[in-house]
């Protein structure tokens, strides 16, 4: 992990096309944005997580109807 200090208004780059800012800082929370092109998906990290989640079961649950049709 690289971790890296950035003041408000502060940007740094990622793979050539994604940058992130600093908009503001209140307490312990950050306010960031980003800009990126289109097509790279950007989500926070638990909804990140549950997606991953769901489509697992829903992988599953496909082998398993395709496993009823075999037997």
């Amino acid at each position: 992990m690289l971790a890296l200090t950035r003041k408000k208004g502060e940007a740094l780059i990622v793979n050539n096309n994604v940058e992130i800012t600093v908009l503001d800082i209140r307490g312990d929370q950050i306010k960031i944005g980003i800009s990126a092109p289109r097509d790279v998906p950007i989500y926070r990290k638990e909804v990140y997580v549950q997606i991953q989640e769901e489509n697992k079961a829903a992988l599953a649950s496909e082998h398993l109807e395709q496993l009823k049709k075999i037997f």
